[in-house]
């Protein structure tokens, strides 16, 4: 959809109260649990692709994004939200990828403890 669209690129984004960035030596996470919230700077992060896949049986929105480093998806989520009028929040978090990891090489617990 066009509202994807101005989220693909180079874009500025602020971190979320519930992060682990430090502001003045403290933890935001730590602050927001203390209902107190801060400026935060913009951080400008990379959206490489962002599309939308079809939806779940709930109706939910299913959404692919390929992004650098320290981008906080729920920010996207709730932003979009915004730009479609509607609000938006995630639901489920699935990293499919972190580096040169993929999710197909990723092991099973269990497994692994069944191996020690």
């Amino acid at each position: 959809s066009a509202a994807l669209g101005k989220f693909r690129g180079e874009i500025d984004q602020i971190p979320p109260m519930y992060s682990a960035i430090k502001v003045d030596g403290k933890r935001l996470y730590d602050l927001a649990r203390k209902g107190r919230e801060v400026e935060r700077k913009p951080r400008r992060i990379s959206i490489f692709d962002l599309r939308q896949h079809g939806r779940d049986e709930t109706g939910d929105i299913l959404l692919t994004v390929r992004c650098s480093k320290g981008t906080y998806i729920r920010s996207i989520a709730m932003e979009l939200g915004e730009k479609l009028e509607s609000g938006a929040y995630l639901t489920s978090l699935c990293r499919t990828r972190s580096g040169g990891f993929t999710l197909a090489l990723a092991q099973n617990l269990e497994k692994i403890l069944e191996n020690l």
